[in-house]
């Protein structure tokens, strides 16, 4: 399932739209069900607005009514590949806080690193 997970995060990536860094990333989320749900960063001249992947895949999935995942694949081409900003880990310990972070290159996309979402935001801000 690893494989097929960063493959998706490597197809989305080529869909990313980076006309000002360059920088491509892709990410693919599973749901319990079996189900993968990707996305691409997409860049604005005003860089505040801009969404990395594992944002832009996550809203897709929540907004289709897609829950309980249990993994993220995360693909860029970057040494060892690039791990999610703060920002996405909060929104994944909000949204996915059970899930594996699977990291790869794409250079390289058997070379993965595994994560956990707490391990990758300890105490993350939480409503009561």
């Amino acid at each position: 399932m690893r494989a097929r997970l960063v493959a998706a995060a490597a197809r989305a990536r080529r869909r990313a739209v980076a006309p000002y860094s360059g920088f491509k990333v892709g990410a693919a989320l599973l749901t319990r069900g079996g189900e993968i749900v990707t996305g691409a960063n997409v860049e604005s001249a005003s860089y505040g607005l801009t969404c990395c992947a594992e944002r832009v895949a996550l809203f897709a999935a929540l907004t289709r009514g897609k829950r309980d995942f249990v993994a993220v694949a995360v693909v860029a081409r970057a040494p060892g590949g690039a791990m999610p900003c703060g920002a996405c880990r909060q929104l994944l310990a909000e949204h996915a806080p059970d899930a594996h972070v699977w990291i790869a290159d794409s250079g390289d996309l058997a070379k993965v690193k595994r994560f956990d979402v707490a391990r990758l935001l300890p105490g993350a801000f939480k409503m009561p």
